[in-house]
């Protein structure tokens, strides 16, 4: 069996006493886009920063293609980009020459680097800032460099860390068109991000981490079906209650004209619906479907927003 492109086992941290990853074990297979979520401080970051060898763990494993990232470190962390929120750099430099220092890292020679750091330059818009020095960058462009550093070295995996955080609304969906061509190149793509909107989007599968513990995880569509709380609200008339033994396999109230049925999913349940009322002399006013997201299913789980901070 060929082994993920990412796989921890049992993986504990703290710091200061604190626990901040909590026997957190995670499969992600090659070329899937997953991603990771929880409120800042769940635990998130000091995952991915023991993968990419910026932490080291107390218990347990990391893994990259079956090797592990203490004793094979060399190999892993050529694996892996890693778009980070926040890391050192000299501000006084031209992104095009750090971009460079940085493909030297990996052992590229600048001959080798050349023609893949200017199609970076040209695919994340930054071609005009590549003599700017990176102080000089608007935060939009500051994240574009960030990617670009990730992808330097064509690595199989990339770890994009809150990549949208604090930007506004056109660059996001101009970055979330970016990550589904990665994505579609065959990158295995592992996304941390508090926004709900970005990983029901992009992300084949998630994980939902909170205190240092992973406490869901599936398709997000799967998540959201594991809680029959969305809902379907029809305003008709015709009601009889002969009609009511039609519907024993459903939840529903009915009242003032309005029949209220709470689902699991109300597009797979609609049509059995209507088709019921319609063949019973019902006459069906207005349709309306409140379907759960990945924000109530976390709210569900823990007792809080996503947006909220971590206990731990």
């Amino acid at each position: 069996m060929t082994a993920p492109a990412i796989r921890f086992t049992d993986l504990e941290k703290s710091y200061n006493g604190t626990h901040a990853l909590k026997g957190v074990s995670l499969d992600i297979n090659d070329g899937q886009f997953f991603g990771l979520l929880g409120p800042n401080g769940a635990g998130k970051t000091t995952t991915i920063n023991i993968l990419s060898g910026l932490v080291l763990k107390d218990k347990g494993k990391a893994e990259v293609f079956g090797r592990d990232t203490v004793n094979e470190y060399r190999f892993t962390r050529s694996n892996i980009g890693i778009a980070a929120q926040e890391l050192p750099q000299d501000w006084f430099f031209p992104v095009e020459k750090l971009l460079f220092f940085q493909a030297g890292y990996y052992g590229l020679t600048h001959k080798t680097a050349e023609p893949y750091i200017e199609k970076l330059l040209k695919r994340l818009g930054l071609a005009s800032k590549r003599n700017a020095r990176l102080r000089e960058l608007s935060g939009g462009m500051k994240r574009r460099y960030q990617l670009a550093k990730a992808l330097v070295h064509d690595p199989k995996i990339v770890i994009l860390d809150e990549p949208t955080a604090g930007v506004d609304v056109e660059f996001r969906h101009d970055m979330w068109k970016l990550f589904k061509e990665l994505h579609n190149e065959g990158k295995t793509i592992l996304l941390t991000t508090h926004y709900i909107e970005e990983a029901e989007m992009l992300c084949e599968d998630v994980a939902i981490i909170d205190e240092g513990k992973i406490i869901a995880q599936g398709k997000p569509n799967e998540l959201t079906k594991q809680s029959e709380k969305s809902g379907i609200t029809i305003q008709l008339t015709g009601w009889n209650e002969s009609i009511h033994n039609k519907f024993n396999l459903y939840t529903y109230t009915f009242e003032d004209n309005r029949l209220h049925f709470t689902v699991k999913d109300p597009e797979e349940s609609l049509p059995e619906i209507i088709n019921i009322l319609s063949q019973n002399g019902c006459h069906i006013q207005n349709i309306k479907t409140d379907k759960i997201t990945l924000e109530d299913v976390f709210l569900s789980l823990t007792g809080r927003g996503i947006g909220e901070e971590s206990g731990t």
